[in-house]
């Protein structure tokens, strides 16, 4: 299995905006990114570690043009697998559990989950 880079929160925020519509320039990256109270200078320096991690390519034309190397579904189900091993030691039964006892559910989220466990 492919060894997926440690993405931090702020890089994950640029990888969707590059998952949701690409390739994009890094104006356009800091455009959909406007929401946020980044300046310019801190989305270039997260655009530049993703393209030092290997999880962003960039095709240096001018512009030059972003786009993930890493598919958006493997990327969340690594971090899901990764999650559940260092939290529940694996057990997807266990963080169920938790979360059924933490958790009020509605009576349609529980409808949902007797649908999907079958």
């Amino acid at each position: 299995m492919k060894q997926f880079p440690k993405i931090s929160e702020a890089e994950f925020e640029v990888m969707k905006v590059l998952w949701r519509r690409s390739p994009l320039t890094a104006a356009e990256i800091i455009a959909q990114l406007g929401d946020t109270d980044w300046s310019p200078k801190t989305i270039h320096t997260l655009i530049n570690r993703l393209v030092d991690k290997e999880a962003v390519k960039v095709k240096k034309e001018t512009p030059y043009q972003f786009s993930p190397l890493i598919a958006e579904d493997a990327y969340k189900g690594e971090e899901a697998r990764s999650f559940l091993k260092r939290m529940y030691g694996g057990s997807l039964n266990m963080l169920v559990a938790n979360f059924i006892k933490e958790e009020k559910l509605t009576p349609e989220e529980i409808e949902e989950l007797k649908k999907i466990l079958g």
